[in-house]
């Protein structure tokens, strides 16, 4: 990262303007995230990097900035989201949008889910931009609303109204780049993937009636319940995908032959890599929410089940309730499709897998990038989608464990250490320099 004062300095920069994001309280909803993207832009263009804004709505801006490169190199994009989820700051041990600093970390929503990425982002371009760096092409950042609630201002919208602005050919978000010793041997997590998410309604129909009267009626609740005992009880069948018997032979040293032997060989090595693999082995089915009547005294004529799903990468929709209806057997409900987003993948080997496996040896000799499946989803698949861009999930974290961060994130008591930050920058710095040097 240069001299140790330019380490020092770019520290402090991450550091004061991360806790500057977090004083913005970008809550989704209602998001009002034109005022995280307007600090972004002063503070970018302070070092000469070109930005604009994009916007629905007025209140929802996304900010897109650049270091412009030659028109036929390859456009490297630095992804991010500036909203983020409810605090209730009777649950928190200090103000969710305070930024405080306390005992070298950085407390305050967003602190890790993301606002973290967005600081160590802009300070990575604008540092970039600050020493003269002249890319082979476009260097792009983009902090984008509406992540967390997906309602169509922020990374969907301008890969569809605005696609000249944030195509790219690869990009680096959210998603991973924990640091795990399995083994006894330190690995980085590199997200390459991710599940679909694909939640449906499952709608049961009887028929009303007062509830002094049961016999008369038909309880679609009662119907119900069964059926979601069904869903509940349901054991998927196991498939191997490639980034998963691609992390256990990055780890082993041996490629799995079948889904058993594989959670066998993770569970050999270490119980967190059972629990990392085995929701990506399978899709899931989890009943989470009901609904049926409205008044103590009726019997509901339908009884409403939501169940969140999460298919593997290149399952469709189509055959996941082609498996729901083989679970539920026949009978009076019908399934709606609420959403299908995400499921997609990049490939590993890559420039940009190159770029995260030299940047780990430097910082880190002896450990190296593993990849991985993310249970969840995050922006990359519009991108993916959009432009065949490929895109990993990777920001580095070494002192925070693993464990920790996935308690803390939508948590109460969220927090990031300045050391991560500052790791976070070096590899940003790094991955650019690596991709869009000029020959």
């Amino acid at each position: 990262m240069g001299s140790s004062v330019t380490a020092v300095s770019l520290r402090q920069e991450v550091t004061e303007l991360l806790q500057e994001l977090i004083r913005i309280d970008t809550t989704n909803p209602p998001g009002n995230e034109t005022a995280a993207a307007e600090l972004l832009r002063d503070y970018l263009e302070e070092s000469g990097v070109q930005c604009e804004l994009y916007a629905k709505i007025p209140e929802r801006a996304n900010l897109v900035a650049r270091i412009p490169g030659r028109s036929d190199g390859p456009k490297f994009l630095f992804l991010s989201h500036t909203d983020v989820v409810l605090a209730d700051a009777a649950e928190w041990s200090a103000d969710p949008f305070g930024g405080e600093l306390r005992d070298g970390e950085v407390w305050g929503r967003g602190a890790l889910d993301m606002k973290g990425q967005v600081a160590a982002e802009a300070v990575a371009i604008a540092s970039l931009a600050r020493e003269g760096f002249e890319p082979a092409g476009d260097l792009i950042f983009c902090a984008t609303a509406d992540e967390e609630v997906g309602a169509g201002f922020g990374a969907s919208w301008l890969c569809e109204e605005h696609p000249d602005a944030v195509r790219c050919d690869y990009l680096v978000n959210e998603g991973s780049g924990d640091r795990v010793v399995l083994g006894g041997r330190p690995f980085y997590l590199c997200s390459v993937s991710e599940k679909m998410s694909a939640p449906f309604r499952l709608r049961v129909r009887g028929r009303s009636g007062h509830a002094s009267m049961p016999g008369i009626a038909d309880n679609a609740l009662v119907k119900a319940a069964p059926l979601i005992e069904a869903l509940g009880a349901y054991k998927p069948e196991r498939k191997l995908i490639p980034e998963v018997e691609a992390l256990i032979e990055t780890v082993t040293g041996e490629r799995p032959t079948s889904p058993d032997e594989l959670v066998q060989q993770a569970r050999a090595v270490a119980p967190l890599l059972a629990e990392m693999v085995e929701p990506l082995l399978s899709l899931t089915l989890s009943p989470t929410m009901a609904t049926a009547s409205l008044k103590r005294n009726v019997i509901p004529a339908i009884c409403d089940i939501v169940v969140d799903s999460r298919l593997l990468p290149g399952t469709t929709p189509e055959e996941q309730q082609r498996i729901v209806r083989e679970v539920l057997g026949d009978g009076d409900y019908e399934i709606e499709v609420l959403e299908s987003h995400g499921g997609t993948r990049s490939a590993i080997e890559s420039p940009l897998w190159d770029a995260v496996a030299s940047w780990v040896e430097t910082v880190d000799p002896g450990a190296r990038p593993a990849p991985i499946c993310v249970a969840g989803f995050t922006d990359s698949h519009w991108f993916r989608e959009a432009f065949g861009t490929v895109a990993y999930g990777f920001f580095p974290s070494r002192v925070m464990a693993i464990e920790t961060a996935a308690r803390l994130i939508h948590s109460s008591d969220e927090r990031v250490p300045v050391e991560d930050l500052e790791l976070g920058v070096s590899f940003l710095r790094h991955s650019a320099q690596s991709l869009l040097s000029r020959s």
